[in-house]
């Protein structure tokens, strides 16, 4: 159960994480939608026999949280809110049912792929070893030392895999921003990501998506997480975003 809203995905054939490496994408095109989360089973519906559903220790509703890092004069989110292509993200995310972390850079391209690239990192630990400020070094333009925590999210992940295993599907509900004293649930949002090598617009889910009339719209939760925990930040570009994530959830946002 979520939010009173009952996720039916049992009629799902299940994937092992054994098979995941098949549909990895670490080079890849990203599609996000969001949505309130009385629309989501509905859609499943639409796809149930188009994909596989990822399941671990008999669940497929499995808890991640990510810690991102920034300078100290938040160069990372700036060049995103300024659109600014050629941009990275670093962050450790810790897979919670497995005990797995990996130490994690995205790379947006000016190509519009992203371009992700990561290694193993130990659970729970939050500060840098030095093979992962070997890894921070060779991977990004960033001095190590001039990193800081700059938000924890926290969320569920239902993960679906195109049986064709030309795409892949990512349903992050129960997102919440960890940030100093301030912690923020959104509880009513869906954020759906699909990923594949090239473009693939005629999906079964794009077109489920396309059915209920959700239009794809790009969100980044480090972003927006950062633009709703910290009002202090500069943030002109994601204000309308904001206001249109509250309207859509019914949340207060402040």
């Amino acid at each position: 159960m979520v939010n009173n809203y009952h996720i039916d995905t049992t009629l799902f054939d299940p994937i092992g994480l054994e098979d995941m490496d098949k549909v990895k994408f670490m080079n890849r095109i990203d599609s996000k939608y969001w949505f309130r989360i009385n629309k989501l089973e509905k859609i499943l519906q639409y796809v149930v026999s188009d994909y596989y559903i990822l399941v671990i220790d008999g669940k497929d509703n499995l808890p991640y949280t990510s810690t991102y890092f920034d300078t100290l004069n938040n160069s990372m989110y700036i060049a995103h809110h300024n659109g600014k292509q050629n941009r990275y993200k670093i962050r450790k995310r810790s897979y919670i049912s497995s005990g797995i972390s990996f130490m994690e850079v995205k790379f947006k391209s000016n190509k519009g792929r992203t371009i992700k690239k990561r290694i193993s990192s130990e659970f729970g630990n939050t500060q840098f070893t030095q093979q992962e400020i070997d890894f921070i070094k060779k991977q990004t333009p960033y001095d190590y030392t001039q990193l800081k925590c700059a938000l924890i999210n926290d969320f569920s992940r239902i993960t679906l895999v195109n049986k064709n295993l030309k795409e892949r599907c990512t349903i992050d509900l129960n997102v919440q921003f960890k940030y100093l004293t301030t912690n923020i649930v959104l509880d009513k949002l869906v954020i759906l990501e699909i990923k594949s090598e090239g473009n693939y617009n005629n999906s079964p889910l794009v077109l489920a998506l396309r059915e209920e009339r959700i239009k794809k719209s790009g969100i980044s939760k480090y972003c927006i997480g950062r633009a709703i925990v910290d009002p202090n930040l500069k943030q002109n570009r994601f204000k309308e975003k904001v206001i249109r994530l509250d309207k859509t959830i019914q949340t207060d946002i402040n």
